[in-house]
């Protein structure tokens, strides 16, 4: 089993799709369209849609198809289109099943400083991306990535998304990107989640996706090796995360603007 390995320090690369899988079509659309759109901004793509929202704000709320026939979906999304998939993972028995299907399993913030999550991930061999936390300092995802990597897997990915500040709102402390690019690993922008209103509706979370574009272009700037984005055809219905969801047909002209800056910003190590 050949682990996909995403490079610190190489081109900016994109994750992205919906925040859960709403039905095979529909996934199977979003990742056919945005995969088209980040090989016309020559950009590497990774596509990404949960099979199980396990920390929605209620109890009512969509969570997915689960686990056996969101791999189904996945598996044939990622054969039919030969594209790398993403999912999220909350409990350590789904680390496995998940692992033969998916190119990288991610950590969602609330459960990354779940041991034997973490462990369960990483012995598995396969990428690991791990969300920080909105509760969590960049420093202290040393201690994190020392969980995985004790397993013996180095394939890890650090994601930013946001701190937690006061109740029901996030904010970006940039100066976290380079604190984390010193561990060494991959250093991943979540644009969407960073603007995320955590149960800022009551029953669920609020959002401004207005702000996702200047703080995607901050963090380039920044150098994060990629960005990560949830999308959707029509935010507005949307079963999970729509009100911080970018519109899908607003996705081609921030991609090809954020592969501007980053390449800009990659220039200047050869000065």
């Amino acid at each position: 089993m050949e682990s996909l390995r995403l490079r610190a320090g190489g081109p900016l690369f994109l994750i992205a799709g919906p925040c859960v899988i709403e039905s095979e079509a529909h996934a199977r659309m979003i990742a056919e369209r945005v995969a088209k759109i980040a090989a016309d901004a020559g950009v590497p793509y990774v596509f990404k849609a949960s099979y199980d929202k396990a920390n929605r704000s209620s109890v009512n709320s969509f969570r997915g198809p689960g686990l056996k026939e969101g791999l189904r979906i996945l598996r044939k999304i990622k054969a039919d289109l030969k594209i790398p998939v993403l999912t999220d993972i909350h409990e350590a028995a789904h680390a496995a099943p998940a692992a033969e299907v998916v190119d990288i399993l991610q950590i969602p913030a609330f459960l990354a400083r779940q041991t034997d999550l973490l462990t369960a991930a990483g012995k598995t061999g396969r990428a690991v991306n791990i969300k920080k936390p909105q509760f969590v300092s960049p420093a202290d995802m040393k201690n994190v990535v020392e969980k995985i990597a004790f397993t013996g897997n180095t394939n890890i990915i650090l994601t930013e998304r946001g701190s937690s500040f006061g109740y029901q709102n996030l904010v970006v402390d940039f100066r976290g990107i380079p604190q984390m690019k010193k561990l060494g690993y991959p250093i991943v922008f979540d644009a969407t989640h960073s603007v995320q209103l955590p149960g800022g509706q009551g029953h669920a979370s609020g959002g401004q996706p207005e702000f996702i574009e200047p703080l995607a272009r901050a963090a380039v700037a920044a150098e994060v090796d990629g960005i990560f984005i949830e999308t959707h055809d029509n935010p507005a219905k949307a079963l999970s995360d729509g009100a911080n969801a970018l519109p899908l047909d607003q996705l081609p002209g921030l991609l090809s603007r954020l592969k501007e800056i980053s390449d800009l910003v990659r220039s200047w190590r050869t000065l």
